[in-house]
């Protein structure tokens, strides 16, 4: 449902609403090493470990608290962990001793092992709010996955409910979904790198091509539907990858790691950052190259990544960023359910081929008026490119015809900025924060579908003077901006309950200037007819989005969390522009729109017992799917993407994490975790315009979702144990029990059950890591593509290897 923003000026007066005053008892002091150098980053944290504060590079900190005496500790890389009660109004000096070069690497690690491998997020971070929402935050430096590949089946083992297409056996994209969204490309997620958007286009094509390489990941942040007011209008919600910072306390470090894997996998992250006074700098280089694990399936790629900062006062501060990734891969195509089950790893195409060119920057500048009182700027943008060639007939059993390849090319360029306020204030004598953004989005991209060249090798060369009765062809410019406002108001009625409005307000303007053409032929190829549709298209909107946050914490080990959020997603060019085999456009394909709800209870019980136990129900309207019917003009049976209907979709998600080691009351020297991962969701059609849909499932929504693991370690060597199911699940909103012999598009996608296991052993500066993934060699596949890389059955990897060697100095 779209609402007018004058319907809503009395919530949006009170989100606004600023009063600098806040009565809390403030706490402030200094920490330096036993030189009486002042040691910056460190963290300081209250008795449950959540962060108070962060001293700056005069060694500095400053917090707030009810109480006027309290227990803090005081943590950084490499030094003592120290425990101590403060007063407040008192100016202390805390001294942090380095360790000893007689203390072992075992009691170092000791010091610094977590409880738990994922945390959450406080009500306010930065320049966001997440109070009330549904927050996961993975603790990458903790994880035992195979980071070389970025193993997001290991990954996000602790994340509730994440679909993932795993056919992708180097990580060079991310494919995750969950509560029925679609996980291609994670385009039903806002993807963000530091902050910063990095798909290819926001609203027209939200694809994200590019992965960061997970080995110079810190964390990844997961925020449900309910943080589209911050971040968008997705059902989705965010994922945001943290990059490792440079280390605060050192001039150089070095880190490099080498990886051997199946399939002759080798890659390499080489790592060097660093502070020096107020400059600090953190750079990667990541090289990946294989043979993939089935014929015609090799790839090579090289990612870049830098970042340089300056502190320019205690108060402010200047960052820079660049990504560029460029990777070169060859699809090995799909099967039809016979050739998987005669041979799960064949292929049948030898002239596929995909590129991606990927440039990111950004420039972010922060300021903090007061420690109550906050603004950040990023200016952000994307250069970047996109091109498959290849032979991509419906009929996948069909060997290559070895004539003209069909061409998908396409170029982004966008750019953007989002400025973010945050204040810290009271009313009425309650303690309330406020935040208020606007961001400004520009893309402009191109789109070009038609004949490529008829030779083996990668070149993406257009052949349309050549081959000018190529059966698909398309030619698109595809501007859009996009201007939005958003706040969010935490109000706290007591210590205890807390109640956060929200609103954003968008306004979009998408454009679709092109043609498209499908040339017709008889049997025997020749041209007997061309169907032909030009568009000059400007289509704008403006509508505003609410949600509601509700949070309730009566003791440190427990938190009780509800939301609800309006959701919203545009038409994507590829929805419209691209001619496909395998199916047909709805002309009249409308946006989609819905809304979230979560409801849970969290927390940690004395460092014992990590859970978040909640249930949600997403509403769709206009859902877009993919519908069997006859398609003219020809009256073929196939599939058209169209709005197949309301949809309802209810689940109950559950992650529990066990502290074992105090179950068995071990000693430091060792680590035992156990934990267990489950989504339990119904999903059906309530409502549709077609025939034979409402009732059915809704695609992507296995019943069951379930992850479970173990974790041990003693002394400087650690290992895991995981084991990943899925009940069976739907792609199309037919349910099409029975697929297809020719094409293997609709069908069901099978139960699965994967088990991996890994381990690590760390000497000094040096570190050895080892795994087997689908450790019972399970023959299984997650995706039936409707283009590329398939169409059809797209295999996931059999069992593989993999070990790493790194060298930190």
């Amino acid at each position: 449902m779209r609402l007018k923003l004058r319907d809503y000026s009395f919530l949006i007066i009170v989100v606004l609403i600023s009063m600098h005053s806040y009565a809390q008892n403030r706490f402030t002091g200094t920490v330096t090493n036993t030189n009486k150098k002042a040691l910056q980053k460190v963290s300081v944290l209250d008795s449950s470990g959540n962060t108070l504060a962060t001293t700056n590079s005069k060694g500095v900190f400053t917090f707030t608290a009810d109480k006027s005496k309290i227990r803090i500790i005081f943590y950084l890389d490499n030094y003592e962990l120290q425990e101590q009660e403060i007063q407040s109004g008192n100016n202390i000096t805390i001294v942090l001793e380095s360790f000893s070069e007689e203390l072992s690497e075992v009691e170092i690690k000791a010091k610094k092992r977590k409880a738990f491998e994922l945390k959450r997020l406080k009500d306010v971070e930065g320049t966001a709010i997440y109070a009330g929402k549904k927050t996961e935050v993975v603790l990458v430096t903790q994880s035992s996955a195979n980071l070389a590949t970025n193993n997001a089946r290991q990954l996000y083992n602790q994340v509730a409910g994440l679909n993932i297409f795993e056919n992708d056996d180097a990580g060079l994209q991310l494919n995750v979904g969950g509560r029925g969204l679609d996980p291609n490309r994670t385009s039903n997620f806002n993807t963000r790198q530091n902050g910063y958007d990095i798909s290819a286009d926001v609203l027209g094509y939200p694809e994200s091509y590019y992965t960061p390489a997970t080995e110079g990941v810190q964390e990844i942040q997961v925020i449900r539907g309910a943080a589209s007011l911050q971040y968008g209008t997705q059902f989705g919600g965010l994922i945001n990858f943290i990059m490792k910072k440079p280390n605060p306390n050192k001039s150089l470090e070095i880190v490099s790691r080498s990886t051997l894997g199946s399939f002759n996998l080798f890659t390499n992250f080489t790592s060097v950052g660093g502070t020096s006074e107020k400059l600090s700098y953190y750079a990667y280089y990541n090289y990946k190259q294989g043979d993939g694990f089935r014929p015609n399936s090799g790839f090579s790629s090289k990612n870049v990544f830098a970042h340089l900062g300056y502190q320019i006062s205690d108060q402010s501060k200047i960052e820079g960023e660049v990504t560029y990734l460029t990777y070169l891969a060859q699809q090995a195509g799909g099967l039809t359910d016979r050739m998987f089950a005669e041979n799960p790893f064949q292929s049948n195409r030898e002239r596929n081929w995909f590129s991606v060119d990927w440039f990111l920057y950004n420039l972010k500048f922060t300021h903090d008026f007061s420690t109550n009182t906050k603004l950040t700027f990023n200016f952000f943008g994307l250069n970047a490119s996109r091109d498959a060639i290849g032979f991509r007939n419906r009929r996948v059993d069909l060997a290559d015809d070895l004539q003209a390849r069909e061409l998908l090319s396409s170029d982004f360029n966008n750019f953007g900025f989002e400025a973010r306020f945050l204040d810290r204030y009271t009313v009425l004598g309650k303690k309330a924060t406020y935040l208020i953004g606007a961001k400004y989005y520009n893309a402009s991209n191109t789109s070009f579908q038609g004949p490529g060249t008829d030779g083996s090798d990668a070149n993406f060369s257009s052949a349309i003077d050549q081959f000018p009765n190529f059966t698909f062809q398309s030619n698109f410019e595809n501007p859009n901006e996009n201007i939005a406002v958003f706040g969010e108001n935490i109000l706290y009625l007591n210590d205890k309950f807390s109640i956060t409005p929200g609103f954003r307000f968008e306004h979009i303007v998408t454009g679709s200037n092109g043609f498209r053409r499908r040339v017709n032929t008889d049997a025997a190829g020749n041209p007997i007819g061309t169907v032909e549709e030009s568009d000059n298209l400007t289509k704008e909107r403006s509508f505003v989005l609410l949600g509601l946050g509700l949070s309730y914490k009566p003791n440190d080990a427990l938190e009780i969390y509800g939301n609800v959020s309006q959701n919203y997603r545009s038409i994507t060019f590829s929805d419209v522009n691209i001619v496909n085999p395998s199916n047909a456009i709805d002309p009249n394909l409308e946006d989609e729109t819905g809304f979230t709800i979560d409801f849970g209870a969290r927390g940690n019980l004395n460092r014992f017992v990590s859970y978040d136990l909640s249930g949600f129900a997403l509403f769709y309207n206009n859902r877009i799917g993919d519908f069997t019917t006859t398609i003219p003009p020809l009256n073929t049976v196939g599939q058209l993407r169209t709005n197949v209907g309301e949809a309802r979709i209810l689940g109950i998600e559950s992650l529990i994490d066990v502290n074992l080691k105090k179950v068995f009351n071990l000693s430091n020297d060792y680590s035992l975790n156990t934990f267990i991962n489950t989504s339990f969701i119904n999903s059906e059609y309530t409502a549709s315009r077609e025939n034979n849909i409402q009732g059915n499932k809704v695609e992507f929504v296995p019943d069951l979702n379930l992850k479970t693991g173990l974790k041990f370690g003693y002394k400087d060597f650690t290992t895991s144990v995981q084991y990943s199911y899925l009940s069976e699940q739907f792609n199309d909103a037919n349910n099409s029990a029975t697929p297809d012999n020719s094409n293997a598009v609709r069908g069901p996608i099978p139960a699965y059950g994967i088990l991996d296991l890994s381990a690590s052993y760390s000497y000094k500066f040096l570190r050895l890591e080892v795994g087997v993934n689908n450790a019972l060699d399970e023959v299984y596949f997650t995706r039936r593509a409707t283009g590329y890389p398939g169409p059809g059955i797209i295999p996931s990897a059999p069992r593989n290897w993999y070990t790493t060697l790194q060298f930190k100095f």
